[in-house]
């Protein structure tokens, strides 16, 4: 039985399996086949598989007639690339922004449209490098993002709208854009000439504090790894890396074209994180932003004594980190959020209505010794009287180690009612250990 005699309902479940390219080969074969092959609800599944499609659109969101001509202007406009990257990174950009879309729509209206292939051949010409090709497939599909003129007066921003976000210690309040190319040509000459780099220096300024605070990323266009500058930088250069160096290298096609680089990986993991929890965006008086700061276990921990909720996690801060310093060499914000239940603070049976911190002690470990153990008055100078229902009282600190994996645990002492006006003895509440350790992955 020859294979035009099968029905076209079986015919399309088997060109369904072999995939567009093979579909479009066996329309060469008779008309029935072409007919089968044209048949535009196997290039939907096609254009949905592949590319998420819902409705035949170009790669600039224009409408086309039919999806099997949608799918083929996606091949035609990334034909030079490899398909299987080109999907990887449409996937990527889509999950960020589906997530964007649902939890930080102000974000949204920043993110450039992707480049053009003359605009980045412009752009590679001008700082004289050539992308890894994932980086290149990145800005094809979004150009960084749109900067207010406001992130470059060195005041403080009225939002703080970097997709990949920051943290606030003290006075030092970090919040990361992805740069527009042309804002990389701008940023790549002008701290290259600062740092003293040669002008065939190979790494490029990719993202950026959009605040006061100077946190830097460059890409090493060469290795394809991603960069972030130390507290060093600017006098010795020093820098870390942000994603493991095995992974960068490690996927290649049958040709041997890399598949992925630092760029792609990274933007993976922070979209993993985001769509996972393990960081939400946090509100802080009229502000929003992407808070770096875990908000799930393990790297965040939570304890309730008395109906107080004690929940704390560490990020580390690579740019006030000193590799040169052994005793001080890795910086690491904690912030600490505490609350109290509906129920009130409950101690032997009794109910109160509120409760008032007045003493802190914390024990921070390097692997697992004792390096400090602090006792002391108030948090951040201050005494926080919690009331049932009411939002999280959180405030930042840190805390440096000589080694890169740690610890900290403690107690905070509070009384009941008020300090001005206590309704019983103190109590201690217990703040669960949470850990100290430099990621593998470094936002």
């Amino acid at each position: 039985m020859g294979l035009e005699s099968v029905g076209g309902l079986a015919m399309h479940t088997i060109l369904s399996k072999l995939g567009p390219l093979e579909a479009a080969s066996v329309s060469c074969l008779s008309r029935r086949f072409r007919g089968w092959a044209s048949d535009d609800s196997l290039w939907a599944g096609f254009c949905s598989h592949d590319l998420n499609l819902s409705s035949p659109l170009d790669p600039y969101g224009n409408r086309l007639p039919s999806f099997k001509a949608a799918y083929t202007a996606w091949r035609e406009e990334f034909s030079m690339y490899p398909w299987p990257l080109v999907i990887r990174v449409k996937n990527c950009w889509r999950k960020l922004k589906e997530w964007l879309a649902v939890n930080f729509p102000e974000v949204l209206p920043t993110l450039r449209k992707g480049a053009s292939e003359d605009e980045i051949k412009e752009f590679e010409n001008t700082l004289k490098i050539k992308l890894p090709l994932p980086t290149r497939v990145l800005y094809r599909f979004c150009d960084g993002q749109e900067l207010a003129n406001e992130h470059f007066t060195g005041s403080l921003p009225t939002s703080l709208l970097g997709i990949i976000g920051g943290y606030a210690l003290y006075d030092h309040l970090v919040n990361v854009f992805l740069l527009p190319l042309r804002q990389v040509i701008l940023d790549t000459k002008g701290i290259m000439h600062q740092l003293g780099f040669s002008s065939r220096s190979k790494y490029i300024v990719v993202a950026a504090s959009s605040t006061y605070s100077e946190k830097i990323f460059f890409l090493n266009c060469n290795s394809g790894q991603l960069f972030v500058g130390t507290r060093n930088l600017v006098t010795d250069g020093e820098m870390l890396p942000c994603v493991p160096d095995a992974l960068i290298s490690s996927v290649h096609d049958a040709t041997g074209i890399q598949q992925q680089d630092a760029m792609l990986l990274w933007l993976e993991e922070h979209g993993r994180r985001l769509q996972d929890g393990i960081i939400k965006v946090r509100k802080e008086g009229k502000i929003r932003s992407i808070n770096l700061f875990p908000e799930k276990p393990p790297l965040c921990s939570s304890a309730i004594t008395n109906g107080v909720k004690v929940r704390a996690s560490a990020a580390f801060v690579p740019e006030f980190s000193n590799l040169q310093d052994e005793s001080e060499k890795f910086l690491f914000a904690y912030s600490i959020r505490m609350s109290l239940s509906p129920d009130g603070c409950v101690i032997n049976g009794m109910t109160f209505s509120s409760c008032q911190l007045y003493w802190r002690r914390w024990i921070i470990r390097a692997n697992d010794a004792i390096v400090s153990d602090i006792n002391g008055e108030a948090v951040i100078g201050k005494f926080p009287l919690l009331h049932p229902g009411e939002e999280e009282f959180v405030y930042e600190s840190c805390t440096s180690l000589p080694a890169s994996r740690g610890s900290v645990e403690g107690s905070f002492t509070f009384v009941p009612g008020r300090l001005a006006d206590a309704k019983g003895s103190p109590f201690s509440v217990e703040i669960a250990r949470f850990p100290l350790q430099l990621p593998n992955y470094i936002f």
